[in-house]
């Protein structure tokens, strides 16, 4: 059984420096998204972590080798070249290239900052030796440059390859003798033009290209991956301004170069840069208006006036309140009046930004459209008709016995948001005031969250959303909250088949403990699943109950970049307001029966009919490699039974228990790896 690989992970560990990890997102995802997700990975994830199924490519940005090598000399290095042998691919910025270079020298005789070394992972059989050119100062733009690059471009081959450009320089090397190592695989990909403060033995390599067993790594010195609209031209350092000017002329170029960079590398590019798009209004509306009066009512205490203008500031975002009470449907696309404030930047979200560039969402005021009188027109939320989306709700309530307690009668929705769960999750005086239910939604997310920290933008056609549980500490006994995340991938798979007549055969499944897999429609054998979902759940506790926001992400009509639920020939294509309300019917069903009955046979039977793992075979990395056959969930904790298999795979009579926050299951190769 195989899986696409779809992720790009950028090392956010010890070493990295924040800016060079920005730098790397900003530039990934433009140029990849949304073929692949581009998200951040630690050093304890590289170690311990199934991440390498999944991985297109392993990306080191800038910052200190030594700090690298601290964190992953041993395991992780040999994690990360049996990836790179076995066919992954490894791109390395600045530090990134020391790194994977079989001999670091940095600055040798200068008592300060002198670093030399051999480096485990060796995929330039050759040294890397800087600094190129002198002046360099740790977290310091002192010793920057805009350097001249002359392109090999018999080496690229795919895309536009230009001639020269200037890229950004602060503190890399020289790959030294790189033309020499051509019998070994390695490519010089460009050169520099500009005189060197160090001995670059034959030629003057700073982009290179490895053949590494089945798999291949890319190193610069430079930084291809930063844009001059993200460098500030008025910081305080002598001519900066005139570096950022130049960088800014060839910006082009350096685009075009890191695009036949990850051509070279086999990777999918989009041809046009997919800009990260603004925040849009959120609009909040109800089924009925009394139920958003109503919310809006639980909300006063939080509301203060500011310019005359309605704000609620909660811990991570601040909010500027318009009720449709107030407002003409004519003055919707007319730009709303800024607010001042110290947290804001240059602009209200929703407001156009005339240089796309690396943006701090959580400083942008979110307009909030307090729909109160009726639900949005199709011409407020072009992408999203809440109509359909309300009748839907309305039709399968009436063939549920749901008495009025379906999830999603209130909606918030956005066009273009930060992240449903960071909105709801993270601020925390709003969540205590939403009702039990409450749903956001969005076309497109640009901080969409997943496990852990990662984060990504998340396309249009993926059905995303977060759903408020109030689950009362009283139940504690009969129905754990940990029990959240299969009732939603329940809900899920549940919903699919249950979306109308004839989608019973829409091959998806669940993936222990919160992922949602569908039969890959590129295998006719049907033997092969890729990722087309997932689920998080974050908790919160508060008084008498936990405060629960249960977040879905689930490929619908987008392809990329697994595939999604209208490739698998379902009747008739499924669409995003439909799908959202079944979906949330089922939940509140089965919520409600859970409250009622803990997780029960019905649950339990229901579970293991959608599920992947019956009776598969596995091995237990925390329990010393031993091999289990999985035998199901328990019903009072939620834990995987596993049954300990001695010789010719015949039960011991040991059965072990795994956690899903401890453990993950690499289902790809039978795999369950103890979590950091």
């Amino acid at each position: 059984m195989a899986t696409k690989r779809m992720n790009i992970l950028v090392y956010s560990g010890n070493g990295s420096t924040v800016e060079s990890v920005r730098h790397c997102l900003y530039s990934l995802r433009r140029l990849l998204s949304p073929s692949y997700a581009v998200i951040t990975v630690s050093g304890d994830a590289i170690i311990k972590e199934p991440w390498t199924t999944s991985c297109a490519l392993l990306v080191f940005p800038g910052g200190a080798d030594l700090g690298y090598c601290r964190t992953l000399n041993g395991d992780g290095n040999r994690r990360i070249s049996q990836f790179v042998e076995r066919g992954g691919l490894y791109f390395g910025f600045c530090a990134g290239g020391y790194y994977a270079s079989n001999r670091c020298e940095f600055e040798v005789g200068n008592d300060k900052m002198e670093v030399v070394g051999n480096r485990e992972l060796a995929f330039f059989p050759g040294t890397c030796r800087g600094c190129a050119f002198s002046g360099f100062v740790y977290h310091s733009d002192a010793g920057t440059r805009a350097t001249q690059l002359q392109i090999q471009k018999g080496a690229l081959t795919k895309g536009s390859v230009p001639e020269l450009f200037r890229s950004y320089y602060n503190g890399g090397g020289v790959f030294v003798d790189a033309p020499k190592f051509k019998n070994k695989g390695v490519e010089v990909l460009a050169n520099f033009t500009d005189k060197l403060d160090v001995d670059p033995g034959e030629g003057s390599a700073s982009v290179i290209y490895c053949k590494v067993g089945e798999g291949a790594a890319i190193l610069t010195s430079t930084h291809p991956e930063f844009a001059a609209v993200n460098l500030d031209p008025n910081i305080d350092v002598p001519g900066f301004d005139k570096i950022v000017q130049a960088l800014k002329e060839d910006d082009q170029q350096r685009t075009d170069f890191l695009k036949a960079c990850l051509l070279k590398l086999g990777l999918q590019v989009n041809q046009d840069q997919a800009a990260v798009p603004s925040l849009s209004r959120l609009h909040l509306s109800s089924t009925t208006s009394a139920d958003t009066q109503r919310i809006v009512e639980d909300l006063e205490d939080l509301i203060t006036m500011q310019d005359g203008e309605e704000v609620i500031k909660d811990e991570n975002d601040i909010f500027h309140l318009q009720r449709s009470s107030k407002w003409s449907l004519a003055s919707i696309a007319d730009a709303l009046p800024t607010i001042p404030d110290d947290r804001m930047e240059h602009q209200n979200a929703g407001e156009s930004n005339d240089q796309d560039r690396i943006i701090d969402y959580n400083k942008l005021v979110k307009t909030l459209l307090v729909h109160d009188q009726q639900i949005p027109e199709s011409k407020e939320t072009p992408y999203f008709n809440h109509h359909a989306y309300h009748a839907n709700l309305r039709d399968y309530e009436s063939h549920s016995h749901e008495n009025g307690q379906t999830f999603g009668k209130s909606l918030l929705y956005g066009e273009v948001v930060t992240s449903t769960n960071t909105m709801l999750e993270k601020n925390t005086q709003l969540l205590r005031r939403l009702p039990n239910g409450f749903t956001a939604t969005a076309t497109v997310q640009v901080a969409g969250r997943g496990r852990g920290t990662n984060v990504w933008v998340s396309p249009a056609g993926s059905l995303m959303f977060s759903t408020v549980v109030r689950h009362p500490m009283s139940l504690t006994a009969r129905a754990p909250v940990v029990f959240l995340q299969y009732l939603a991938a329940l809900a899920i798979v549940e919903g699919i088949k249950t979306y109308d007549h004839g989608y019973q055969r829409v091959p998806v499944r669940l993936k222990w403990p919160n992922d949602i897999f569908a039969a890959d429609p590129a295998d006719s054998s049907g033997k092969t699943f890729v990722k087309i979902g997932g689920i998080l759940v974050n908790s919160h506790y508060s008084t008498s109950e936990y405060l629960c926001v249960v977040g879905v992400g689930l490929n619908t009509t987008n392809a990329s970049p697994t595939t999604s639920l209208n490739a698998l020939s379902p009747p008739a294509p499924f669409t995003l307001e439909r799908l959202l309300a079944r979906i949330l019917t089922r939940f509140s069903t089965l919520y409600l029966r859970f409250i009622q009955t803990g997780f029960d046979k019905y649950l339990e039977d229901l579970y293991y009919k959608h599920w992947l793992h019956t009776e598969q075979i596995v091995t237990l990395e925390a329990e010393g490699g031993i091999r289990a056959r999985i035998k199901g969930i328990t019903t009072d904790w939620g834990l995987l039974k596993a049954e300990e298999l001695g010789w010719e795979d015949r039960p011991t009579g040991r059965l072990l228990t795994l956690q899903s926050d401890s453990n993950s299951f690499d289902f790809f190769k039978g795999l369950i790896k103890r979590k950091a």
